[in-house]
């Protein structure tokens, strides 16, 4: 399983360290960017994200959790952005408008969903996205529980992915440690969002090893 630190959880005085340890370590860095108004949460924009784009060796994983994200998708693709995930929830019947303004820009285009919305929402848009994030908390803050739903709705999911033959992948954030990472790849995780669990633990690399090994820490 492929592991994306989020930055929401790193240590911004030390945010060098952080990013050299998921150039290190890890497959992708994760961004959450906050509104304040699709959450009730304001997080960082595109200073923080440019800054990272300098030093990161590593692509860049951009979640939106905003209105209006067609409105910025362009920034944040000159800022740096490999992919770029949008909610469902604030484009719905424009969903498939942004994804190809995404897809325009030479960004992987992924489209998100939080756990109360119906997996099912998704499933028009499994042939044009390159990836689908199934939020397994409530967008808007980090250090939440994980919801145990999120594995029966990983794998239908699945199910749908492979019954029409789509070769999107299945992204999951939020309460991913090395306890439940096993779960989540034997249900069809295919890169997995973590964030406390990496930038809070004792050894960073460590943490990122087991959750990509599926293993837990001793």
């Amino acid at each position: 399983m492929l592991v994306a630190p989020s930055i929401l959880a790193a240590d911004f005085l030390h945010l060098s360290r952080d990013v050299e340890t998921v150039n290190r370590h890890a497959d992708f860095f994760h961004l959450d960017i906050m509104d304040g108004t699709f959450v009730p949460n304001i997080s960082f924009g595109f200073p923080v994200v440019e800054a990272i784009a300098r030093e990161a060796r590593k692509p860049m994983d951009v979640h939106l959790m905003i209105v209006h994200p067609e409105n910025y998708v362009e920034r944040f693709a000159k800022a740096g952005a490999a992919m770029i995930s949008f909610h469902y929830e604030a484009a719905l019947e424009e969903s498939g408008n942004v994804i190809g303004h995404i897809r325009n820009l030479g960004v992987k285009p992924g489209i998100v969903i939080n756990p109360d919305c119906p997996v099912e929402k998704v499933f028009p848009y499994l042939g044009a996205v390159d990836y689908v994030l199934l939020m397994s908390v409530f967008a808007g803050f980090g250090g939440q529980r994980f919801i145990e739903d999120t594995y029966g709705r990983v794998r239908a999911l699945k199910a749908e992915i492979i019954r029409q033959g789509s070769h999107a992948l299945i992204e999951v954030d939020g309460g991913v440690s090395p306890a439940n990472a096993g779960k989540l790849a034997e249900a069809g995780v295919d890169i997995a969002v973590a964030g406390s669990a990496v930038f809070k633990a004792e050894d960073p690399g460590a943490a990122i090893a087991a959750i990509r090994g599926c293993t837990p820490l001793p």
